[in-house]
């Protein structure tokens, strides 16, 4: 039996399959079951308890072998140092009572000899707290994770995203040793079977090091952004800090203390890692396009569904989903699938974009202009739309027969754009869902959304209202009703 900690987590989350995978039973220890986005599956048990609360332990920790050990306090406000001693002590004396084998715990880089922050000094003291309870523990040490929803990624990214010129304090030279998502995860699973009769540390990092300058050049790079980092040596940590909750006010209260941790090198000083595991880390740039490419693979998936969800809230520019920006509507109609998707697999060409052309051609104008291709191409087939064929200034990206079609804007944009439509069956008719993607890049393909945001209400609305009034219950008849469009 494993018992997983902070399974509702980014870390958590992303290591519950694999555990899984082992065949393994896999329990969740969670304060709130009804946090835990993923459905309940086979082999996994879930365990209501409070690592605050040193009663509701003994139960969740019965019959485990392994457990891992993945939380902190940062985000509860208050004396969080406090918080996480108190909970690595509870756990660490529920563990040795439940007959536990061994405890998996993730920690951070640092040397204690440096003064650490109270970030970093809270995470070794957490790793020591536990060994001391008596069961052996795998203490990992790592700094940066490089993954999507790792927080200091995100505020990595956000920074470079938002900001065409920075003003960098000195602490931007220090060296960190980032590790991609996927090589962590690695470290943590081979953890289950290392051979184990005391307690150990392993430091574990990427193949490179690098310095947070070097790091937000080599995002900035691989998104084709360019920017500027004019160095100053007077801003201290705490100014940083505020200065990043003005930047990214999401990431501000946790920031401020990872901010903090940030005038410590965070490297591997002692590899034996390396040694004892078979695991090649890979360098940063090769962490990072895993990162965006696992993230276009991820929407394109299932994402698009998540725009339509109404629990995403919606405001000036429509949903933000990860770093892209979505407007999605839908409409019903009478029409079955097949009849509903008809006006969408002929969408473009000849037939036009059943509303407001002459806008579309406009824009087709305009980008020619700068040196797009515009709206010229047409189509290859006015019937039949494969994956690979140029819609006017659009690529289709993929095809799912009277079901889902996805295009890819070639046209000249400061960004990366998508439009795509989906058929859903409802009764004996369908729902037509139109979502339209923008990945902005920096601060030109914001502005450039912004810009065209009150333009797309118009056009967009208009194009989801001809394509359900083009759809046909019956060979040659309208719908007996206007469409219901949201």
């Amino acid at each position: 039996m494993i018992l997983l900690t902070g399974a509702t987590g980014y870390i958590g989350g992303r290591l519950l399959p694999l555990l899984v995978a082992t065949g393994r039973p896999v329990r969740l220890l969670v304060r709130d079951p009804g946090r835990l986005a993923a459905p309940a599956r086979a082999g996994v048990e879930v365990a209501a308890g409070d690592l605050q609360r040193p009663e509701t332990l003994a139960p969740a920790l019965r019959g485990v072998d392994s457990a891992y050990y993945l939380v902190h306090s940062m985000e509860t406000g208050g004396d969080f140092e406090a918080a996480d001693r108190r909970a690595a002590e509870h756990f660490a004396a529920a563990a040795r009572s439940a007959g536990v084998r061994r405890i998996i715990y993730l920690g951070a880089l640092g040397d204690d000899r440096d003064g650490l922050s109270s970030h970093l000094r809270s995470r070794h003291e957490v790793g020591e707290l536990l060994r001391r309870g008596g069961v052996p523990v795998v203490e990992f040490r790592a700094s940066i994770v490089i993954g999507a929803g790792s927080l200091s990624f995100e505020m990595i990214r956000a920074l470079v995203e938002r900001l065409p010129l920075m003003v960098t304090p000195r602490w931007v030279g220090i060296e960190a040793q980032p590790i991609a998502i996927a090589d962590l995860l690695l470290y943590l699973r081979q953890a289950l079977d290392l051979p184990l009769e005391a307690s150990t540390v392993f430091e574990i990092g990427g193949a490179e090091r690098k310095s947070y300058a070097g790091l937000m050049r080599e995002y900035a790079r691989l998104r084709g952004l360019r920017r500027g980092m004019i160095p100053v040596p007077v801003l201290t940590p705490r100014l940083s800090s505020l200065w990043l909750a003005f930047v990214t006010p999401v990431y501000a209260r946790v920031g401020r203390l990872l901010i903090d941790s940030i005038r410590h090198p965070t490297v591997v000083r002692d590899d034996r890692a390396s040694r004892v595991f078979a695991i090649r880390p890979r360098g940063v740039r090769d962490a990072i396009l895993d990162t965006l490419n696992e993230e276009d693979a991820a929407f394109a998936a299932n994402a698009w569904e998540a725009a339509h969800a109404t629990g995403v809230p919606r405001g000036w520019g429509g949903r933000r989903i990860g770093t892209r920006l979505v407007d999605a509507r839908e409409a019903r109609t009478p029409a079955p699938p097949p009849a509903a998707f008809a006006p969408i697999r002929r969408i473009g060409g000849r037939r036009g974009w059943y509303y407001a052309d002459w806008l579309w051609t406009l824009r087709g104008l305009l980008d020619r202009m700068i040196g797009g291709p515009g709206m010229r191409r047409g189509r290859r087939d006015p019937d039949v739309a494969r994956a690979g064929d140029p819609i006017d200034g659009w690529r289709v990206e993929a095809v799912v027969p009277d079901r889902r079609l996805r295009l890819r804007a070639e046209m000249l944009v400061p960004g990366r754009a998508w439009l795509e439509f989906e058929v859903v069956p409802e009764g004996a008719g369908s729902i037509v869902r139109q979502t339209a993607v923008f990945d902005a890049r920096g601060v030109p393909g914001l502005a450039y959304w912004s810009l065209v945001w009150p333009l797309h209400q118009f056009v967009f609305a208009g194009l989801l209202r001809g394509v359900v009034a083009a759809a046909r219950p019956t060979p040659g008849r309208h719908p007996a009703r206007a469409p219901e469009i949201r």
